[in-house]
This record gives C-alpha cells, sequence and structure tokens, in this order.
C-alpha cells in the first residue's frame, strides 16, 4: 500500500509540475508575442515614417533637376542666339 501511495504522490507532483511549467511556458509565450508584435509594429511605423521622408527628398530633388535643366536650356538658347546672330554678322 505504501508503494500505491507513493505511486500517487510522484504522479501529483509530476502533475503539479507540468502545469507550473506550462503555465509559465504560456505566459514567456505571450510575452514573447506581445514583444514581437511591439517591435513589428514600431518597425512599420519607422518604415512608413522613412518613406514618407524619401518620398519628400526626391521631389525635391526632382524640382531641383527641372530648374538646373531649365538653366541649361535657356543658357544654351542663348548661346545659340549669340552664335546666330555673330554669324549672320559674319556672312
Amino acid at each position: 500500500m505504501a508503494s500505491t501511495k507513493t505511486k500517487k504522490a510522484k504522479a501529483t507532483l509530476i502533475n503539479t509540475t507540468t502545469n507550473t511549467v506550462l503555465g509559465l511556458t504560456t505566459k514567456a509565450n505571450n510575452i514573447a508575442l506581445k514583444t514581437t508584435e511591439k517591435v513589428l509594429t514600431k518597425s512599420i511605423d519607422l518604415t512608413e515614417k522613412g518613406i514618407g521622408l524619401s518620398s519628400k527628398v526626391v521631389k525635391k530633388g526632382l524640382k531641383v533637376s527641372a530648374k538646373n535643366q531649365n538653366l541649361v536650356f535657356d543658357t544654351l538658347e542663348t548661346v545659340k542666339d549669340k552664335a546666330v546672330k555673330f554669324l549672320v554678322k559674319s556672312k
């Protein structure tokens, strides 16, 4: 009989330990999931901000490029006009 009580006590201890470990593992898993979700959300937010900033920089860069292109064409037009006037005078 003592043997049966000992086996039941061991089984109860094993069940209690198993349930405790399962509970702790579940809590740890929940913490890991919440932390991962926070990190992912923050990463997405920062990525969106970075994309917005990149978009603004590209737009400004395109505006500057357009102004530079207009300046180059205006300069070429002026040089062309002067060259045409010079060629007409030299004939």
